[in-house]
Parts: structure tokens; C-alpha cells; sequence
């Protein structure tokens, strides 16, 4: 008797913290439970319905068929590096989605331009598109002018590729459909 049962509960992302805290300071020990394994064991009970009792039942078989390992808290260097983590995956997300985007536009407006530099999306690739956006206006400039500035964009390399690239980009523009 006075024996504090044991705390089981489903991980909820962030949203259990609160109350893991609390019921931590009180001297409980807690154990937060994987939801894949929750629904796992769920998924094999041969009734279907779902309630919050019968989600508690389940927690509890779970407790005492498994050999499931208390709560350990988590330092904050952990939980910033899966913060972290969790960020660099988004931000990757939204830079894939972008140029899925931006091929999408580029294939309306220039569809053969992507075939003109190795590199869709280097500096050079960028601003010449920058300049000429459309391969109207890739066809209005002079092979010369279109040499001099893919050569202005990338220093690095030499005037007969720039000369290569701009011949290139006409022949791309040339094969507009629309």
C-alpha cells in the first residue's frame, strides 16, 4: 500500500512533455510507449473499435506482456539536435519542392534550356537565365553578347566555352515550341 503505480502512457511528439514533467516531479515512474507499437498491438486484437478504455487496456496489456523500459529524460543537447534535425529535414523538403517548382515553370516558359549547361542551377546557369528569361529574349541577343556575359557569370572558364554555351543556348531557344 502507498506504492505509486506505474505511469503508461503513448508518446504524443511533444504534447506528452507537460505532463511526463509533472507527474515525474511527483516521483512516478513513467513509461512513454513507441505509437507503432501501441498500433501494432492493437492491430492484432481482433475487435476493431477504438475508444479511450479500450486504448487504455491496450497500454496496459502492453505494459505487462512486454518488457517495456522506463522513460529516460532527455538532455537538451539531444532534444536541439533532433529539433535540429527535424528542421534540416523540412527545410530539404522545401528546397526539393522548389525546384520541382521551378523546373515545372522553366519547362513552360524555356522547356530546352535546361539542356544548355551541365548544371541546371549553378551561379552561371541562374544568372544567365536571370538575363535572358525567356528564349525570346536568348534569341533577340547577338551570339556574341550571350558569350560575353556567360563569360562575365563565370569567370573561371574560358571564352570559347562561353562561345560554346551561348551557341547552345541559341539552339535551345530556337527549339521553343510555343
Amino acid at each position: 500500500m502507498g506504492e505509486r503505480p506505474p505511469l503508461v502512457m503513448e508518446s504524443t511528439g511533444h504534447y506528452h512533455t507537460p505532463v511526463v514533467q509533472y507527474f515525474e516531479d511527483k516521483g512516478y515512474l513513467i513509461i512513454i510507449v513507441n505509437p507503432l507499437i501501441s498500433y501494432k498491438a492493437k492491430s492484432s486484437s481482433l475487435r476493431k473499435v477504438k475508444t479511450d478504455i479500450i486504448d487504455a487496456n491496450h497500454l496496459c496489456e502492453l505494459y505487462y506482456k512486454e518488457d517495456l523500459e522506463p522513460y529516460k529524460k532527455r538532455g537538451i543537447q539531444l532534444m536541439n539536435l533532433r529539433h535540429l534535425t527535424r528542421q534540416h529535414d523540412n527545410i530539404t523538403g522545401m528546397f526539393v519542392q522548389t525546384k520541382l517548382q521551378f523546373q515545372a515553370v522553366l519547362d513552360q516558359v524555356f522547356p530546352e534550356y535546361s539542356k544548355v549547361f551541365g548544371d541546371l542551377y549553378s551561379v552561371v546557369s541562374l544568372k544567365t537565365l536571370q538575363v535572358f528569361p525567356t528564349s525570346e529574349d536568348a534569341l533577340k541577343a547577338d551570339t556574341e553578347i550571350l558569350a560575353t556575359k556567360i563569360k562575365e557569370f563565370c569567370n573561371t572558364r574560358s571564352l570559347q566555352w562561353a562561345n560554346k554555351q551561348a551557341e547552345k543556348l541559341i539552339t535551345a531557344a530556337a527549339q521553343n515550341p510555343f
